[in-house]
């Protein structure tokens, strides 16, 4: 029998938005919960394992503890803005269970797996990237030097063993709704954007695009575009129906979903007879007819990284794709009925306060249904972190979120006050749904939908936070002031 293994996405601040997929790992305007599908994997291989996910399921750390004691080895997935208090939880859980061993996965432990171990004594080894098998063959018991992907401490010193081999076959992975079904209650997730309840899984794994910022495909999943079979996939997608009759919506959290054509054709004939309603990622380089077949095959929604609406923002970034096509891309998702969830990042390499200006009307122009604006994080492990670390661009010590997980600016451009690119992302939300067409389009569907509960709900934490991002800006403009207004014969 395998060591009686705990997969952990681990509590953390109020309305954490950080499960093991997840775009962005901390708190967003309006509460969220995706997948810790990464996490799925691994724990459908295991025997007697579980999968806990803390957030949306709101079981505190002290419930987390009192759990993880009947357990032989927690593999918990840690990120950048959790991991403080990740260290504090592993720490508090050895010392209620002495015996159990301990492994930290996700982007943090892959770029800095000696300051991970050196940091914490009680984890017992961190696994870089994908790191299914590795922690499947420990609780196996493969005994640590024969594990690839991993580093551990031994003698007093870091030891890095030899990089694992990405997967490549898919089809052979557990299918991860079997253990949504088995550990998780799927009425906890929920995305303003997506239909509740819902349901996400993958349908491949990395990404070939090379965009600067982006965390996932420069820590975790990699570059290398690796596919299931559409077979593979149409048939967990049936199963999952049958799981789950009262889900409204199903939705391939990939990095990048519809990236190529014919796989996405073929998979798209092969979803259509289920009569399911779908959504998925999509690049604005998606063309028409691809478009087209999945609208047939039922797909509803595309969340869509258009990040900026500047030119030179996106070379900048090696986006690789142009403000031209993003807008024939959202003309055709009308055209068709397809809705488009838009993301957008101010604070990107080269920005300016025009550039800013440029991407706000940008946005207004495409019309998308809703909009997610983010301040631009530069992550270790990505290209961006390393251009804002030389060029001295990181401030506040690289903190990227507050006390209670709240997106904080943490790069600052000559000429570009951290304080001026928060005062802008709401002003970007305000100027985008404030616009009469975009007003009445929220509260006409929260009318077709009968969901004014929720949608109040949303608002109200959307206005705290915006509320809250107002303050933070007169505090810094405040504080600016009073270190230029000097008293007379003060020091210079």
């Amino acid at each position: 029998m395998p060591l009686k293994t705990l997969f952990l996405n681990p509590p953390s601040f109020e309305n954490f938005d950080g499960g093991a997929s997840s775009r962005w790992p901390a708190t967003r305007e309006i509460e969220s919960y995706w997948y810790p599908v990464w996490l799925a994997y691994p724990a459908g291989m295991l025997e007697g394992s579980r999968l806990l996910d803390a957030p949306p399921h709101h079981v505190s750390a002290q419930e987390t503890i009192e759990i993880a004691k009947g357990y032989e080895f927690l593999v918990l997935f840690t990120s950048t803005p959790g991991w403080t208090g990740d260290q504090k939880l592993a720490e508090a859980i050895k010392r209620a269970n002495p015996s159990i061993r301990i492994a930290f996965v996700g982007p943090p432990v892959t770029t800095s797996p000696d300051r991970a171990l050196n940091e914490c004594e009680v984890i017992d080894f961190v696994c870089r990237r994908e790191f299914d098998f590795a922690t499947v063959e420990f609780a196996n018991g493969k005994p640590l030097n024969e594990i690839l992907g991993i580093s551990y401490r031994k003698d007093g010193k870091v030891v890095h063993n030899p990089d694992r081999p990405q997967v490549d076959n898919l089809d052979a992975m557990p299918w991860v709704t079997d253990i949504y079904a088995r550990d998780m209650d799927v009425t906890k997730y929920n995305v303003p954007f997506l239909l509740h309840p819902y349901v996400s899984l993958y349908s491949t794994r990395g990404c070939p695009a090379q965009c600067t910022f982006c965390l996932w495909p420069q820590t975790l999943s990699g570059h290398a575009w690796r596919k299931r079979s559409t077979d593979d996939v149409a048939a967990e997608m049936a199963h999952a129906k049958a799981l789950f009759p009262h889900v409204k919506e199903f939705f391939f959290d990939d990095d990048t979903f519809n990236i190529q054509k014919a796989r996405t054709i073929e998979l798209c004939a092969k979803l259509k007879p289920l009569g399911l309603t779908w959504s998925c990622t999509s690049r604005v380089t998606t063309d028409r007819e691809t478009l087209k077949a999945m609208r047939e095959a039922g797909c509803r929604l595309l969340i869509v990284g258009y990040e900026s609406g500047d030119p030179q923002i996106l070379k900048n970034i090696k986006k690789g794709a142009t403000v031209e096509r993003a807008r024939d891309f959202t003309r055709d998702c009308h055209d068709l009925g397809l809705t488009i969830h838009g993301d957008f990042i101010l604070g990107l390499p080269g920005e300016t306060k025009e550039s800013i200006r440029n991407t706000i009307n940008f946005a207004k122009g495409l019309d998308v249904e809703t909009i997610q604006v983010s301040i631009a994080h530069a992550y270790p492990g990505t290209e961006f972190y390393e251009f804002a670390r030389e060029n001295g661009f990181i401030i506040n010590n690289g903190a990227m979120v507050d006390d209670e997980g709240h997106q904080l600016a943490h790069i600052e451009y000559p000429g570009l006050p951290t304080e001026y690119v928060l005062e802008m992302v709401h002003r970007f939300y305000d100027e985008y749904y404030f616009r009469p067409k975009a007003a009445w389009r929220v509260v006409s569907k929260a009318i077709v939908n009968r969901d004014v509960p929720r949608l109040y709900q949303e608002a109200k934490s959307f206005l705290k936070l915006r509320s809250q991002r107002n303050k933070i800006v007169k505090q810094k403009k405040q504080e600016k002031a009073n270190d230029t207004v000097k008293p007379v014969g003060a020091e210079v």
